[in-house]
């Protein structure tokens, strides 16, 4: 399974930047003090193998895939990590609990709630 995550660790799947450090500023508001960035399902694969997050943020459309697909990934190999979908497509997650997708633009209450269900 895996090492043990770190509580204040996160990996954001996000390949623009500005939105990356929007969503890690957030997430440093809520308690968050170390993250990974990964703008592929198989860079997110390879970051969650080399530090276990306590959560994942994943945008649904990144280069060469989808987060649902990395967060599937990393779920199948790593065991069950909290992933809150970030998308200006929320009708493209499928079969997700309501409460971990979160439309853009982001909203910070949104995010800390989803978070929070997550």
């Amino acid at each position: 399974m895996g090492s043990a995550a770190n509580p204040a660790h996160a990996l954001i799947i996000e390949d623009e930047a500005l939105i990356a450090l929007e969503i890690e500023h957030l997430l440093r508001e809520i308690g968050y003090s170390s993250f990974d960035w990964a703008d592929s399902p198989p860079a997110a694969l390879a970051a969650a193998r080399a530090r276990r997050p306590a959560l994942i943020t994943a945008d649904i459309r990144i280069i060469g895939g989808t987060g649902v697909e990395a967060v599937d990934a990393i779920h199948r190999e790593l065991g069950e990590i909290p992933a809150v979908f970030v998308t200006a497509n929320p009708d493209m997650v499928r079969g997700r609990p309501a409460a971990k997708v979160i439309p853009k633009p982001i909203h910070p209450r949104r995010l800390q709630e989803a978070c929070a269900a997550a």
